[in-house]
């Protein structure tokens, strides 16, 4: 027979769990001190803590700095299979608000180069954008744009009007797909301040390319998103083909 034991910080982080549901906390509530919970349940302040961040990881619970930690609320779901970005597809949904951080024209380096297919200090646009919902920040993105082939997009409201629809529109650029990766990181001082989570805490780090109908990359970006806001999705449905004896 084989037994089995449960490490203290996943039986602490069940005792969170079970909590939360008994006493029916709703997202954004505020779960007891750590000292509290400590007392409760006759833990070590380690165990607790531990199992608060496992939670905080799989995006359960958040911590506000200096606040405390709280229930996490409902997930905005976000498909790796779809081209649109976050904050386009709740633009249409009137969900999300939209602040441009900083608009500039750089020089692209060798990584932007890389990505958008072009040589090493080309002119691109630089968008940096922060998206909140009910004023609570979850992501914070970077697009880069081809300078010469979107001249003057910089113009436009991109806080209030879609980028695809500003390229098709305007530009007569019609997208057709991407390539996405994802990937979980820490995240610096500064960034956290923006994004109101703990400096180092981990965030989802999604970066990608998008291409026209020509398969030429139009749009390199990156974003950082706050795990206890957001999931990803990969459904797809693959046909079954018979395979003759």
């Amino acid at each position: 027979m084989v037994e089995y034991h449960i490490s203290p910080r996943d039986d602490a982080a069940e005792k969170i769990e079970y909590y939360i549901i008994e006493n029916k906390l709703e997202p954004n509530a505020k779960i007891p001190s750590e000292r509290d919970l400590c007392e409760m349940w006759g833990i070590n302040r380690t165990t607790l803590r531990s199992a608060i961040k496992r939670l905080v990881s799989s995006g359960k619970l958040y911590n506000k700095k200096g606040s405390g930690t709280f229930v996490a609320d409902y997930k905005i779901i976000i498909d790796l299979h779809s081209i649109i970005t976050l904050s386009d597809i709740n633009i249409r949904r009137n969900r999300l608000l939209i602040e441009v951080i900083s608009t500039k024209i750089t020089e692209s380096n060798k990584h932007i180069s890389k990505e958008l297919h072009i040589s090493l200090g080309t002119k691109v646009y630089e968008f940096i954008r922060l998206i909140k919902v009910d004023r609570d920040p979850i992501c914070f993105e970077t697009l880069y744009i081809p300078y010469d082939r979107f001249l003057d997009i910089d113009k436009y409201n991109l806080e209030e009007e879609v980028l695809y629809k500003v390229m098709e529109n305007r530009y007569n650029t019609e997208i057709s797909g991407g390539i996405r990766n994802v990937d979980i990181s820490p995240i610096n001082f500064v960034d956290a301040d923006l994004l109101n989570v703990e400096n180092n805490s981990a965030v989802y780090i999604l970066d990608g390319v998008i291409f026209d109908k020509g398969n030429i990359p139009i749009i390199y970006m990156k974003s950082m998103l706050r795990p206890d806001k957001v999931k990803f999705s990969s459904s797809k449905i693959y046909k079954y083909r018979g395979v003759q004896a």
